[in-house]
């Protein structure tokens, strides 16, 4: 009987090889990677929470920085575009740095980023020095957006629904937050519109707080496993032969510097699902920049309070906290998300059309049938997760989709801008906005097909 254990030891150290790894990488790391998962959950809903306000608290003070700044039309149209400018250019940089440095130190730049644009804005004397100051904050929010995938991805590989859920849910939150609370605060502050868009550097400090001890953390650099169980998705990339290995070659050639796992990969520019991501990623970017940026100035033309057109965008953010949750479970569980990238974006269709009919009496309805069209968002981060079965290809795929998509979004809200400032009124942007809802269901039930870029090698 002292035989046997001694002969099944190493049978119980063989199997369970790749638990550990998961869960606790350094020897004595049992706890210390219980407490890192932990802040790293935190970090995630704080960093979340950062990603709009920036964009929505600007949105809701539009007409009061326009006329403070000397604004037109066009130059208003132009500010609204910043955001995926910034997020296109500086997302790219995101993978490199995130090999160099590690995401969390990434994310961590990336916050300071914020709280520093975010304090610098209200200062700002001119249209140029907002402009400057506003895209400081937003290059930390691109990195951060291109890397928010990626750490779920690499430290809860069998959680990428729910943990995607979870700052998906936050990130509405900060949404609404912003948009519902600005104006409000700017009132009992005096009116002044700087004070209203600075105050949020607040919650930026507090983002920044979580991430200092993962600077140097290289725990989730060193995880990535995610072809063995991915919540739903692993059911489906489990039974590929080798998926396990490749994940494990990759998860070694991220711990180092070496990009080995990335040149064994098509190029993302070949690959038509990597496309079809980044077009769908693109469109419901439009719809979303161009509702943050006008849709309170469209309720305020049609007559309604500028207080409760504020609460009405709030009304919009807000029906992501509970759906930003759903849909990615229920997106992990499905084959295909083509169906419920058509419905949503059929709710965006009927609220489109409501907005442009009668904007101010069915206003409520539009304002929640709106905010669950925009709910594509996190639907397009759980699909970036589950079209690649390694790390690093979630962080080229990440990075290639949000870039190439928000290069995509650009036009849209300049071109709402200039509509509403040639035709005199909302009904041809808002003909366009509803009419950019087909091509978006149509490449995002592409996207959602049940296959990997790696499929496409």
């Amino acid at each position: 009987m002292s035989d046997e254990p001694k002969t099944l030891d190493p049978a119980a150290v063989t199997r369970p090889a790749p638990a550990p790894e998961r869960s606790a990488p350094t020897p004595d790391g049992g706890r210390t990677a219980r407490w890192t998962l932990g802040l790293v959950s935190v970090g995630l809903v704080l960093a979340a929470l950062n990603l709009r306000p920036a964009i929505t608290s600007l949105g809701a003070l539009l007409e009061e920085v326009s006329a403070g700044l000397h604004m037109s039309g066009t130059v208003a149209g132009i500010l609204t575009s910043v955001p995926p400018l910034c997020f296109a250019i500086f997302g790219i940089t995101a993978p490199r740095l995130a090999r160099r440095f590690g995401p969390a130190a990434v994310v961590c730049a990336g916050m300071a980023a914020i709280l520093a644009g975010l304090l610098l804005r209200p200062l700002a004397s001119g249209t140029a020095a907002f402009l400057a100051a506003s895209a400081l904050a937003l290059m930390g929010i691109a990195v951060s957006n291109v890397l928010m995938p990626v750490i779920v991805k690499r430290y809860f590989p069998d959680r990428i629904g729910s943990m995607t859920g979870l700052y998906s849910m936050a990130l509405a939150l900060g949404t609404s937050l912003a948009a519902a609370l600005t104006v409000p605060m700017t009132d009992a502050l005096g009116g002044d519109w700087r004070l209203g868009l600075g105050v949020w550097a607040v919650l930026a400090a507090l983002a920044v707080l979580p991430w200092l001890p993962l600077v140097k953390d290289r725990t989730g650099t060193a995880r990535t496993e995610p072809g063995t169980a991915e919540s739903g998705a692993g059911s489906r990339t489990g039974s590929r032969a080798g998926s396990r290995t490749e994940s494990r070659t990759a998860s070694r050639t991220e711990s180092g510097t070496a990009p080995a796992a990335e040149t064994a990969l098509r190029p993302l520019y070949r690959s038509r699902t990597a496309w079809a991501l980044a077009c769908f990623f693109g469109l419901q970017a439009t719809g979303a920049y161009i509702t943050m940026g006008w849709m309170p100035q469209i309720f305020r033309d049609a007559g309604v309070p500028a207080s409760t057109a504020g609460v009405l965008l709030a009304v919009t953010m807000v029906m992501g906290v509970p759906l930003a949750f759903v849909i990615p479970r229920l997106a992990t569980r499905m084959r295909h998300q083509g169906p419920i990238v058509v419905a949503l974006g059929t709710c965006g269709l009927v609220g489109y059309t409501g907005l442009l009919l009668a904007p101010a009496g069915g206003a409520w309805v539009w304002a929640v049938l709106l905010g669950i069209s925009n709910c594509s968002f996190p639907l397009a981060l759980t699909m970036i997760g589950m079209r690649s079965r390694t790390g690093t290809g979630v962080v080229r795929l990440s990075a290639f989709a949000q870039c190439v998509g928000y290069l995509i979004s650009i036009p849209g809200p300049l071109l709402v801008g200039v509509l509403y400032q040639h035709s005199g009124g909302w009904g041809v942007p808002i003909a366009l906005m509803g009419g950019l809802m087909v091509p978006q269901m149509i490449v995002g039930s592409l996207a959602g097909r049940d296959r990997t870029i790696e499929d496409e090698s």
